[in-house]
């Protein structure tokens, strides 16, 4: 039970008022609604997901698709980092997946990306592939707005990463 100055974090699926929350929320965080990963555009802003409350306020999202025993995390991010809300996320999608009987959740990140290589291995997720110059790709031929680098980091390669459930 939190004390009385500590924030409390609720999760709970997308409603249909959340719709233009989400829209915003997607377009702030990653500058469009549209993820480019595995050679293909998917559209955030259609998928299912979660939303993270932090005292009845709308601060986190999670996106994802769910294919039988295979679900995808397409988004995950919070508004205020380093206080829970994106665990809190990654673990009510993969209740979600367990109590669909998944057996593998699976997402993918870009090489610049090292806040979430440590957030996802920190969480139990394995690298398991890279997809050398995906983005590179992804960038000439699906989302020419996605940046060249990020913190001096070229951005060019997609790794993927897993969780395995059974």
């Amino acid at each position: 039970m939190p004390r009385s100055n500590e924030s409390v974090i609720t999760i709970r699926p997308l409603t249909a008022d959340d719709i233009g929350w989400r829209h915003e929320f997607l377009l702030e965080s990653w500058g469009s609604t549209m993820v480019a990963r595995r050679e293909e555009l998917v559209d955030a802003d259609k998928l299912p997901g979660l939303v993270a409350l932090l005292d009845g306020r709308p601060t986190g999202l999670a996106s994802y698709t769910a294919a039988a025993r295979e679900w995808e995390l397409v988004t995950i991010d919070a508004v205020i980092r380093g206080i829970g809300i994106g665990r809190a996320l990654l673990r009510a999608v993969e209740a979600l997946a367990v109590a669909a009987n998944a057996g593998r959740i699976w997402l993918v990140t870009t090489n610049d990306n090292t806040a979430a290589l440590r957030f996802y291995q920190r969480n139990g997720y394995d690298l398991t592939a890279l997809h050398r110059n995906a983005v590179t790709r992804a960038r000439l031929m699906r989302k020419p707005q996605i940046p060249l680098s990020a913190d001096g980091i070229p951005i060019r390669h997609e790794l993927e990463l897993e969780r395995i459930l059974d």
